[in-house]
Protein backbone atom coordinates (compact mmCIF):
# COMPACT_ATOMS: atom_id res chain seq x y z
CA UNK A 1 0.00 0.00 0.00
CA UNK A 2 0.96 3.66 -0.46
CA UNK A 3 2.50 5.55 2.33
CA UNK A 4 0.95 8.90 1.25
CA UNK A 5 -2.49 8.04 -0.08
CA UNK A 6 -5.16 10.21 2.01
CA UNK A 7 -8.39 11.78 1.24
CA UNK A 8 -8.18 14.72 -1.29
CA UNK A 9 -9.88 16.62 2.23
CA UNK A 10 -6.57 15.56 4.15
CA UNK A 11 -4.00 17.17 1.48
CA UNK A 12 -3.38 21.12 2.50
CA UNK A 13 -3.08 24.00 0.21
CA UNK A 14 0.39 23.84 -0.08
CA UNK A 15 0.84 20.35 -0.53
CA UNK A 16 -1.95 20.13 -3.40
CA UNK A 17 0.42 22.54 -5.73
CA UNK A 18 3.75 20.73 -4.91
CA UNK A 19 1.69 17.83 -6.11
CA UNK A 20 0.45 19.51 -9.13
CA UNK A 21 4.04 20.60 -9.76
CA UNK A 22 5.13 17.81 -9.95
CA UNK A 23 2.52 15.88 -12.31
CA UNK A 24 3.31 19.07 -14.43
CA UNK A 25 7.13 18.14 -14.58
CA UNK A 26 6.32 14.29 -14.87
CA UNK A 27 3.78 14.77 -17.56
CA UNK A 28 4.47 17.47 -19.15
CA UNK A 29 7.93 17.54 -20.96
CA UNK A 30 7.50 13.30 -21.06
CA UNK A 31 5.37 14.37 -24.08
CA UNK A 32 7.94 15.84 -25.82
CA UNK A 33 9.78 14.64 -28.77
CA UNK A 34 13.33 14.48 -27.62
CA UNK A 35 14.92 11.35 -30.04
CA UNK A 36 13.24 13.75 -32.89
CA UNK A 37 15.45 17.20 -31.78
CA UNK A 38 17.82 15.41 -30.92
CA UNK A 39 17.97 13.42 -34.55
CA UNK A 40 18.60 10.46 -31.80
CA UNK A 41 18.81 8.10 -35.41
CA UNK A 42 21.63 10.13 -36.62
CA UNK A 43 24.74 8.57 -35.11
CA UNK A 44 26.19 7.28 -31.46
CA UNK A 45 26.65 11.20 -30.98
CA UNK A 46 23.03 11.68 -30.95
CA UNK A 47 21.62 8.39 -28.98
CA UNK A 48 24.10 9.41 -26.15
CA UNK A 49 22.46 13.12 -26.16
CA UNK A 50 18.59 11.78 -26.30
CA UNK A 51 19.91 9.14 -23.61
CA UNK A 52 21.25 12.12 -21.67
CA UNK A 53 18.32 13.92 -21.37
CA UNK A 54 16.02 11.30 -20.49
CA UNK A 55 18.34 10.71 -17.70
CA UNK A 56 18.44 13.73 -16.27
CA UNK A 57 14.96 14.08 -16.39
CA UNK A 58 14.25 11.03 -14.47
CA UNK A 59 17.21 12.06 -12.15
CA UNK A 60 15.27 15.83 -11.85
CA UNK A 61 12.32 14.07 -11.10
CA UNK A 62 13.47 12.19 -8.30
CA UNK A 63 15.10 14.65 -6.93
CA UNK A 64 12.13 16.50 -6.62
CA UNK A 65 10.37 13.85 -4.91
CA UNK A 66 13.21 14.26 -2.15
CA UNK A 67 13.89 17.50 -2.47
CA UNK A 68 10.47 19.63 -2.86
CA UNK A 69 8.80 16.79 -1.20
CA UNK A 70 10.29 15.84 0.99
CA UNK A 71 9.65 12.26 0.90
CA UNK A 72 11.27 9.00 0.38
CA UNK A 73 11.79 7.26 -2.77
CA UNK A 74 9.22 4.26 -1.55
CA UNK A 75 6.56 7.11 -2.05
CA UNK A 76 6.96 6.36 -5.56
CA UNK A 77 6.91 2.50 -5.41
CA UNK A 78 11.06 2.18 -5.41
CA UNK A 79 10.78 -0.56 -2.50
CA UNK A 80 12.96 -3.79 -1.54
CA UNK A 81 12.64 -6.09 -4.77
CA UNK A 82 13.12 -9.30 -2.93
CA UNK A 83 13.15 -13.17 -4.60
CA UNK A 84 9.54 -13.17 -4.84
CA UNK A 85 8.70 -9.99 -6.46
CA UNK A 86 11.42 -10.47 -8.74
CA UNK A 87 9.73 -13.84 -10.07
CA UNK A 88 6.29 -11.89 -10.07
CA UNK A 89 7.74 -9.21 -12.58
CA UNK A 90 9.31 -12.17 -15.48
CA UNK A 91 5.60 -14.14 -15.18
CA UNK A 92 4.08 -11.10 -14.97
CA UNK A 93 6.26 -9.45 -18.50
CA UNK A 94 5.45 -12.66 -20.06
CA UNK A 95 1.83 -13.13 -19.41
CA UNK A 96 1.58 -9.42 -20.90
CA UNK A 97 3.16 -10.46 -23.94
CA UNK A 98 1.07 -13.58 -24.12
CA UNK A 99 -1.88 -11.25 -24.17
CA UNK A 100 -0.22 -8.57 -26.77
CA UNK A 101 0.56 -11.71 -28.89
CA UNK A 102 -2.59 -12.64 -29.16
CA UNK A 103 -4.26 -9.36 -30.04
CA UNK A 104 -1.37 -9.08 -32.94
CA UNK A 105 -2.50 -12.27 -34.50
CA UNK A 106 -6.23 -12.95 -33.63
CA UNK A 107 -7.62 -9.69 -32.43
CA UNK A 108 -6.32 -6.86 -34.53
CA UNK A 109 -6.63 -9.05 -37.65
CA UNK A 110 -10.24 -10.11 -36.33
CA UNK A 111 -10.81 -6.24 -36.27
CA UNK A 112 -9.15 -5.67 -39.78
CA UNK A 113 -6.76 -3.35 -37.92
CA UNK A 114 -3.09 -3.29 -38.42
CA UNK A 115 -0.39 -1.89 -36.22
CA UNK A 116 2.64 -1.09 -38.53
CA UNK A 117 4.83 0.18 -35.74
CA UNK A 118 7.67 -1.14 -38.01
CA UNK A 119 6.90 1.00 -41.09
CA UNK A 120 6.87 4.05 -38.77
CA UNK A 121 10.19 6.22 -39.54
CA UNK A 122 10.82 6.22 -36.16
CA UNK A 123 10.10 2.17 -35.78
CA UNK A 124 11.97 1.44 -38.91
CA UNK A 125 15.14 3.56 -37.82
CA UNK A 126 15.58 1.97 -34.46
CA UNK A 127 15.14 -1.25 -35.75
CA UNK A 128 17.78 -0.72 -38.42
CA UNK A 129 20.09 0.41 -35.39
CA UNK A 130 22.71 -2.44 -33.46
CA UNK A 131 21.19 -4.50 -30.77
CA UNK A 132 23.30 -2.65 -28.19
CA UNK A 133 22.08 0.83 -29.42
CA UNK A 134 18.59 -1.23 -28.85
CA UNK A 135 18.91 -2.27 -25.18
CA UNK A 136 19.98 0.92 -24.13
CA UNK A 137 16.60 2.55 -25.42
CA UNK A 138 14.87 -0.46 -23.95
CA UNK A 139 16.31 0.00 -20.40
CA UNK A 140 15.54 3.97 -20.12
CA UNK A 141 12.00 3.39 -21.61
CA UNK A 142 10.89 0.86 -19.19
CA UNK A 143 12.38 2.88 -16.51
CA UNK A 144 11.19 6.38 -17.33
CA UNK A 145 7.98 5.20 -18.27
CA UNK A 146 7.45 2.99 -15.22
CA UNK A 147 9.19 5.92 -12.74
CA UNK A 148 6.71 8.64 -14.51
CA UNK A 149 3.42 7.35 -15.52
CA UNK A 150 3.53 4.63 -12.64
CA UNK A 151 5.38 5.60 -9.63
CA UNK A 152 4.80 9.43 -9.41
CA UNK A 153 1.71 10.00 -11.61
CA UNK A 154 -0.67 7.10 -9.91
CA UNK A 155 0.61 7.90 -6.64
CA UNK A 156 -0.22 11.18 -6.44
CA UNK A 157 -2.92 12.07 -8.40
CA UNK A 158 -4.91 8.90 -6.01
CA UNK A 159 -3.10 11.42 -2.73
CA UNK A 160 -4.92 13.90 -4.58
CA UNK A 161 -8.37 12.63 -5.14
CA UNK A 162 -8.62 9.49 -3.17
CA UNK A 163 -9.37 7.24 -5.84
CA UNK A 164 -7.44 4.34 -7.20
CA UNK A 165 -9.72 4.70 -10.81
CA UNK A 166 -9.24 7.84 -11.09
CA UNK A 167 -5.15 7.61 -10.53
CA UNK A 168 -5.18 4.36 -13.40
CA UNK A 169 -7.42 6.19 -16.02
CA UNK A 170 -5.72 9.36 -15.94
CA UNK A 171 -2.33 8.17 -15.99
CA UNK A 172 -3.08 5.38 -18.53
CA UNK A 173 -4.81 7.93 -21.28
CA UNK A 174 -1.51 10.05 -21.18
CA UNK A 175 0.63 7.30 -21.45
CA UNK A 176 -1.57 5.98 -24.12
CA UNK A 177 -1.32 9.39 -26.38
CA UNK A 178 2.33 10.43 -25.51
CA UNK A 179 3.14 6.95 -27.80
CA UNK A 180 1.01 8.40 -30.83
CA UNK A 181 3.91 11.05 -31.72
CA UNK A 182 6.45 8.25 -32.04
CA UNK A 183 4.88 4.99 -33.08
CA UNK A 184 1.55 6.39 -34.79
CA UNK A 185 -2.03 5.90 -34.07
CA UNK A 186 -2.30 2.03 -35.31
CA UNK A 187 -0.26 1.46 -32.11
CA UNK A 188 -2.53 3.13 -29.78
CA UNK A 189 -4.71 -0.53 -28.84
CA UNK A 190 -1.57 -1.55 -27.96
CA UNK A 191 -0.18 0.82 -25.96
CA UNK A 192 -4.06 1.24 -23.79
CA UNK A 193 -3.70 -2.54 -23.45
CA UNK A 194 -0.39 -3.07 -21.90
CA UNK A 195 -0.32 -0.02 -20.11
CA UNK A 196 -3.60 -0.97 -18.36
CA UNK A 197 -1.77 -4.04 -17.42
CA UNK A 198 1.31 -2.53 -16.00
CA UNK A 199 -1.05 -0.17 -14.31
CA UNK A 200 -2.74 -3.12 -12.63
CA UNK A 201 0.10 -4.61 -11.71
CA UNK A 202 1.31 -1.32 -9.76
CA UNK A 203 -2.05 -1.18 -8.04
CA UNK A 204 -1.15 -4.78 -7.26
CA UNK A 205 2.15 -4.70 -5.77
CA UNK A 206 3.08 -1.39 -5.05
CA UNK A 207 6.64 -2.39 -6.30
CA UNK A 208 8.11 -0.09 -9.58
CA UNK A 209 11.14 -2.55 -9.41
CA UNK A 210 8.24 -5.04 -10.52
CA UNK A 211 6.79 -3.08 -13.03
CA UNK A 212 10.26 -2.19 -14.56
CA UNK A 213 11.50 -5.68 -14.98
CA UNK A 214 7.47 -6.48 -16.57
CA UNK A 215 7.76 -3.66 -19.10
CA UNK A 216 11.69 -4.24 -19.76
CA UNK A 217 10.38 -7.97 -20.74
CA UNK A 218 7.36 -7.09 -22.92
CA UNK A 219 9.09 -4.09 -24.72
CA UNK A 220 12.65 -6.20 -25.32
CA UNK A 221 10.39 -9.13 -27.27
CA UNK A 222 9.52 -6.39 -29.67
CA UNK A 223 12.65 -4.32 -30.11
CA UNK A 224 15.71 -6.65 -29.57
CA UNK A 225 14.35 -9.95 -30.86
Amino acid sequence: MSNVTAHPRAVGKRRWFTIAAGLLLALGPVSLPFSTWDHEFADVGHLVGNEAIWWVYIAAMLLYVRRIERLPLSSIGFRRLGGANAVIGVLAGVAVLVVLGTMYYLVLPALHLSDSVAATANGSALMATPFWWRLISTVRAAVSEEVLFRGYAMERIEELTGSRAIATVFSLAVFTLDHVTYWGWSHELIVAVGGLAFSLLYLWRRNLWVNIIAHFIVDAASVLG
